[in-house]
């Protein structure tokens, strides 16, 4: 019941400040099951996997300041963000069952190349089952995962403080440059 509640809540808060920011032009993702809220910040600590390469002429170079259109998180819509790294590499949203147990967690955004078990460099078609060796949030390494969808595209790793208050996310990874506005 209490997962129930919680769920519902989530939903809510959701839809409402969707509605409450249209006319801002803020793009809220709410058409997938992404809740990141136990992502784990603390493996952020500027690991780059191994094998990924410096982007060579990224649409916002490290320094710049940007403005966070979509959130994986909570707080981070509107968020002013500093980019502190540019990679390319392909992207992919996915969906798993965590290692740990509980609900599947559906089109999760962003796993990249570099934390997919024996990758190599070919961009996987949607629907192929991939291992996850990214550790972002509980559950998820090891874990047998279906590709949803994938691109080749310049993702970011991010410095921003949460709109709802709290410390600076350091070295959030990622975000692709469609959910960032120049600032």
């Amino acid at each position: 019941m209490k997962k129930l509640l919680l769920t519902f809540a989530t939903a809510l808060a959701i839809v409402t400040s969707g509605c409450a920011n249209s006319a801002n032009n803020i793009n809220y993702d709410t058409s997938t099951n992404m809740d990141h809220s136990e992502m784990e910040h603390s493996n952020m600590a500027s690991e780059v996997p191994s094998g990924l390469k410096e982007a060579t002429n990224p649409e916002y170079k490290v320094g710049d300041q940007v403005v966070i259109t979509e959130g994986h998180m909570p707080g981070m819509v509107g968020a002013t963000a500093t980019i502190v790294g540019a990679y390319d590499t392909n992207v992919y949203a996915v969906s798993y069952t965590p290692t740990t147990g509980g609900d599947s967690v559906t089109n999760h955004q962003w796993v990249i190349q570099q934390e997919l078990k024996d990758a190599g460099e070919q961009l996987y078609m949607s629907g192929t089952e991939v291992v996850l060796i990214a550790d972002h949030m509980p559950g998820m390494k090891d874990a047998t995962a279906t590709i949803d969808s994938g691109e080749q595209t310049t993702v970011y790793m991010i410095d921003y403080t949460p709109t709802t208050g709290g410390d600076l996310v350091k070295n959030h990874q990622w975000v692709t440059g469609k959910e960032l506005n120049p600032k």
